[in-house]
């Protein structure tokens, strides 16, 4: 992908100027009234970058604006960039689907299912395998919720403040599963689980591997669990709607620690920090099924195992999800993110196949192989009941997408429409 801005031109590549305007103007509403600091976007098609726009602020309180190479907090956008890793061990024979858990981290071996008083009542009807980690279905919580029976074990035993994942491990598996493998859908920290498998699986840390095997290789020259001291700067203020109606600067960032200092458990779930170039080459990787400048990454096999559903007909339609991203008949669950089987039964415009998640900040990005397209939103707003840009900018782009966009409608009654 070329990091040249306006390599292409939208309407080559069949993208509708105005409608590219439209996307704009709804996110400078939003920016506008306050419910955003600011947004940097970038769009794809036919592996050229056709738009980038950059609206808003870095820090309210400073003025500074955002920048094209503005570094985000981009959460749960890791897990995608997890699955990806883990899909370069499946490449090389070192894992399946089907393997139980335990085969990889022997702790898990004889991991019980909750019963009454947050205690194991038994074993599971079958062991949790890879496959269900990939795809929250495990059994395993993610250890905030002191209301929550089977987080509350997990922060009895402080699984988040352990040492290192192998600790982390040790740890978690002396907690019993939340429910039977593969009977629920629950948002979990199944993806940090599968950063331990990585490191047991290789023998090196997970930065290092993805270093090694993804950024260096995909140009990702930004991303890292960390922010080097020469690039703070750049990194964005995070920010939260504030009980009087107002963005407010996030003093205390979820997952914590000082942002310039590698962390002593990196996260696969949620450790990454990002710009919106460096994303988007990641993007585009799966977008070629695996493969980017020359560099091939993944086979093909392993984007198309990584990006298909894998949840049974009533997992999907059993109401599950989490945030903006909720699991529904014609939108299931691939490899640590979300994918449209069905988009017209799901009430989007994106087409068949499109791969997408979010991050804990607001940050959005999908891949569309149908339309040879990918997008990548980065915000910097903390809140589930943020607006849902995901959403309205897939209507955008889908309008952008069809003949007579340029003439079509106002942005007001677009952004109406998608929330």
């Amino acid at each position: 992908m070329d990091r040249v801005v306006g390599d292409e031109s939208a309407e080559t590549a069949g993208l509708s100027d105005a409608g590219l305007a439209r996307v704009d103007a709804a996110l400078g509403e939003m920016i506008a009234a306050g419910e955003l600091a600011g947004v940097v976007l970038l769009v794809a098609r036919h592996g050229k970058v056709v738009h980038r726009s950059v609206q808003g602020l870095k820090d309210i309180a400073r003025g500074e604006p955002l920048a094209q190479d503005t570094i985000f907090r981009i959460y749960s956008m890791t897990k995608p960039v997890m699955a990806a890793a883990m899909m370069v061990l499946h490449d090389q024979g070192l894992w399946s689907p089907d393997d139980p858990i335990a085969r990889h981290l022997p702790e898990f071996e004889g991991v019980q299912v909750l019963g009454g008083g947050g205690r194991g009542i038994g074993a599971p009807a079958h062991p949790p395998t890879m496959r269900q980690l990939m795809t929250h279905t495990a059994g395993f919580g993610y250890g905030f919720d002191p209301n929550d029976a089977v987080d509350a074990v997990y922060l009895a035993a402080k699984v988040w403040q352990a040492d290192d994942l192998a600790a982390m491990m040790r740890r978690l598996a002396t907690a019993p599963l939340a429910y039977g493998p593969g009977n629920r859908w629950r948002y979990s920290m199944s993806m940090d689980v599968q950063g331990a498998v990585l490191e047991r699986l290789t023998g090196q840390s997970l930065p290092d591997f993805m270093r090694a095997r993804l950024f260096a290789p995909l140009g990702m020259v930004d991303t890292d669990f960390y922010v080097p001291a020469a690039k703070l700067g750049r990194l964005a203020s995070l920010y939260q709607m504030g009980e009087s109606g107002s963005l407010q600067v996030v003093e205390r960032p979820l997952l914590g620690g000082d942002p310039s200092r590698i962390p002593k458990i990196a996260s696969g779930g949620g450790g990454l920090y990002a710009t919106a170039d460096d994303y988007a080459r990641f993007a585009q990787m799966l977008l070629n099924q695996g493969e980017l400048d020359g560099v091939r990454i993944l086979s093909p096999e392993a984007v198309a195992l990584m990006t298909a559903n894998h949840l049974s007909d009533a997992l999907i339609a059993g109401g599950y999800g989490i945030g903006q991203q909720m699991i529904r008949p014609g939108f299931g669950y691939a490899f640590n993110g979300a994918v449209f089987t069905d988009p017209v039964l799901a009430g989007s415009k994106v087409g068949r196949g499109t791969y997408q998640w979010d991050g804990a900040a607001g940050t959005w990005f999908w891949i569309d192989p149908q339309n040879d397209l990918l997008f990548v939103g980065m915000i910097q707003r903390m809140d589930d009941k943020g607006p849902p840009v995901q959403k309205l900018t897939q209507a955008l782009i889908g309008e952008a997408l069809e003949p007579g966009a340029a003439t079509r409608g106002r942005v007001g009654a677009r952004h109406e429409d998608a929330a």
